[in-house]
């Protein structure tokens, strides 16, 4: 992990077209802005985590319909 330290109103550069800047600091709190292409996706981490954990359970749901539908289908050609 890279550890940068930086005041409100400096920025860092990720790659050519993200910038993250702070914005402000108060107390424990950091406000941050963040400049990125429109086809990069931006979340807060526990939102992003959400996000994955609700594509798993999807994943799963329709790998396990799947596999159903494909066992009944093998039913009715044996059967």
């Amino acid at each position: 992990m890279l550890v940068l330290t930086r005041k409100a109103n400096q920025s860092i550069m990720i790659g050519d077209s993200i910038e993250v800047s702070v914005l402000s600091v108060l107390g424990e709190k950091v406000r941050l802005g963040i400049q990125a292409p429109r086809d990069v996706p931006v979340f807060r981490k526990e939102v992003f985590l959400e996000i994955q954990a609700q594509n798993v359970e999807a994943a799963g749901s329709s790998k396990a319909a799947l596999d159903e539908a494909l066992g009944m289908m093998g039913k009715d050609e044996g059967g």
